[in-house]
């Protein structure tokens, strides 16, 4: 069977433009993911202690399957970032009252 990351002629190359606008980013300290059969919706949010409005800043939609990629290429992005820089500390949660629905379908954090 042929590799999928081989073309005719030997490994595919994608030229990926980053516009200065994205390369930019957005801060974000919250994020709700839902999904449906056909797709995995990410929500990442800025919510701030005290106010009872909080905002999307950008929305992922990807299928099912590109999801599962990101989450084994994030594992291992954070697996590396944990040998060099010692373990993650999560602390403890903050109770952080969210509308049950920020416009999309309901998600599960």
């Amino acid at each position: 069977m042929a590799d999928p990351k081989q073309g005719p002629k030997g490994p595919q190359q994608i030229n990926i433009e980053l516009p200065a606008e994205t390369a930019r980013g957005v801060y974000s300290n919250l994020a709700v993911i839902s999904h449906s059969d056909s797709e995995v919706v990410l929500d990442f949010i800025q919510i701030f202690s005290g106010t009872p409005k909080a905002e999307v800043r950008s929305r992922v939609i990807m299928t099912p399957q590109n999801a599962k990629r990101v989450l084994f290429a994030l594992k291992d992005n954070l697996e590396k970032y944990e040998m060099n820089h010692g373990e993650i500390a999560l602390g403890e949660p903050k109770d952080i009252q969210l509308p049950p629905n920020f416009g999309g379908p309901t998600g599960v954090a």
